[in-house]
């Protein structure tokens, strides 16, 4: 018999969050699946890493009708991927998916996502690796719809594999009554966050503030993440973890350094 992939599953919403608990039993039916998530929220911790604390792994007790094994950890996304693959897993991932992050992680929103920090993660070691994001904010989002695109995304990617320092950026639209228009590889769109803080004195007379913002989108192009998920398709983003600018080297070799 064929042996199944083994695929790691993790996030930055938390282990209970009910958009890991759609992945898990998408991957269930895809090979032998090992979760190792955060105990609590994470979103927007980005790539940061748990140094100057222990971290915690504890073994969760899932009941015989759920074949995945799963593990809570104390730490960031980063660091439950890092533990994963050096202490829980018995082999390195065929596959490592992250998410489903309850809401967007589209254009500038892919350098603060935990979601898709987990991913780089296993990215840098060497595995192929997915973060996936459903554009829903609501308390009540309904991951089920997302089921058949995660699904079809993971098989594709362990069939073909990835390009060398590569990971997958997937945005899927809120679902409306005309569903999915398809699927579109995109650029990530040139756009950023206004922000502003909220001000405010708590009782004893110390300020404090609350990050607010609008998202702006400069971009116009008809091939960007965000056009395709404007136009009702789920954008595909490859993100490489090599920040060289290379474009920028010639440049900065003119200098008198």
């Amino acid at each position: 018999m064929e042996k199944r992939p083994l695929i790691l599953v993790t996030n930055d919403d938390g282990i209970n969050a009910p958009g890991i608990r759609t992945l898990i039993e998408v991957m269930n039916e895809i090979g032998e699946v090992y979760v190792v998530a955060p105990d609590s929220p994470q979103s927007g911790m980005g790539h940061a890493i748990t140094i100057n604390d222990a971290v915690y792994c504890n073994h969760i007790k899932t009941g015989s009708d759920k074949p995945q094994m799963e593990y809570s950890c104390s730490g960031t996304p980063v660091d439950c991927v890092k533990l994963a693959v050096n202490e829980v897993l018995k082999r390195k991932p065929d596959l490592c998916v992250s998410g489903i992050n309850h809401g967007s992680n589209s254009s500038i929103n892919v350098i603060y996502s935990g979601t898709m920090s987990a991913a780089v993660e296993a990215g840098t070691m060497g595995i192929p690796a997915i973060g996936f994001s459903l554009l829903d904010f609501s308390h009540e989002a309904d991951f089920n719809p997302s089921r058949k695109i995660v699904k079809e995304i993971a098989l594709q990617t362990l069939k073909n594999g990835l390009p060398e320092g590569v990971v997958l950026n997937v945005n899927i639209p809120k679902l409306n009554s005309s569903g999915i228009r398809g699927i579109k590889v995109c650029r990530q769109a040139k756009a950023y966050w206004q922000e502003k803080f909220d001000k405010r004195t708590n009782p004893l007379g110390r300020d404090y503030y609350w990050l607010t913002g609008e998202f702006v989108n400069e971009d116009k192009g008809t091939d960007t993440d965000e056009w395709a998920l404007e136009q009702g398709y789920v954008s595909v983003v490859p993100v490489q973890f090599d920040l060289t600018a290379h474009h920028a080297i010639n440049e900065l070799n003119g200098w008198d350094l």
